[in-house]
């Protein structure tokens, strides 16, 4: 079964022939556990997401801030495993017809196989993979197996990348780039600064992204007046921790938690419509 990347390329799209940006939420899968974390990511998307990231939990993260890092111990000291990470994948598609990535770090991806992997993504009805820590001179053996089964690679970009760089990057990636707005970890920020309006320029320049190779803008979105703000120069606009943050502070009332990440799934939807 080929993977989605043809859904992923369709949604953003249409998000750019409707003159706004994608809205692209993030959860880690097993949080606060699996089933619920799959009631969690279909509520963001019926609440207004077009896209979301299904992170898979890592004991030692080097892009993710404190939010984050504590779901995934949430989801880790409750077992969960890849197959749930796959699991989440599958039923979360099924359950919204959206595209669902995989966002994961490199090592989990290489003990389990890399063909294996990007099989089961794509079987599961998974649209591709962010791979903020594999270096694009090493990405080759992933890139073959993402193409061969229709998965988007998506590579991270930081303001401190270089023009020659980002071209390398764009060149190899697909689906869409991930611009990082900042220097440092994820999480929500007070504003999210005029360097990710600069990187998205500069990435934009590069052949592959003047081609059409969309450019989402994560780290440091939390509310809609930020999400009009980086929707303004993005194709996408990318959330993570506010939604976590949602959850946590259910304080164990999935019901609220939920609600609440459907409150503000919308909140962003109507911050990414109207472009400042």
């Amino acid at each position: 079964m080929a993977g989605n990347i043809e859904l992923l390329n369709s949604v953003l799209a249409q998000a750019r022939a409707e003159n706004r940006a994608a809205l692209v939420g993030y959860l880690p899968a097993g949080f606060p556990t699996v089933d619920d974390g799959v009631r969690a990511m279909t509520e963001m998307l019926d609440g207004g997401c077009d896209i979301v990231e299904v992170g898979l939990p890592h004991s030692d993260p080097v892009l993710d801030g404190p939010v984050i890092q504590t779901a995934d111990d949430i989801a880790l000291r409750g077992g969960v495993k890849i197959v749930d990470v796959i699991r989440t994948v599958r039923e979360v598609h099924a359950a919204t017809g959206a595209p669902v990535l995989c966002m994961t770090y490199w090592n989990p991806v290489d003990r389990y196989g890399v063909e294996r992997f990007a099989a089961d993504l794509a079987e599961a009805g998974g649209a591709g993979c962010i791979l903020p820590d594999l270096p694009v001179e090493e990405s080759e053996a992933w890139r073959k197996a993402a193409e061969q089964h229709g998965l988007a690679t998506v590579f991270v970009v930081a303001p401190s990348s270089r023009d020659e760089r980002l071209a390398k990057i764009t060149a190899a990636g697909s689906g869409f780039v991930y611009a990082a707005s900042l220097m440092g970890v994820t999480g929500t920020r007070e504003s999210v600064g005029r360097e990710a309006q600069d990187l998205v320029a500069r990435t934009r320049a590069t052949p592959a992204a003047r081609r059409g190779l969309p450019v989402c803008v994560g780290l440091g979105v939390s509310n809609p007046e930020q999400a009009a703000e980086v929707a303004a120069f993005a194709d996408g606009v990318i959330v993570g921790s506010a939604f976590v943050k949602r959850l946590l502070a259910a304080d164990g009332d999935l019901e609220a938690g939920l609600a609440g990440l459907r409150t503000l799934a919308g909140e962003l939807a109507e911050g990414v419509r109207n472009r400042s």
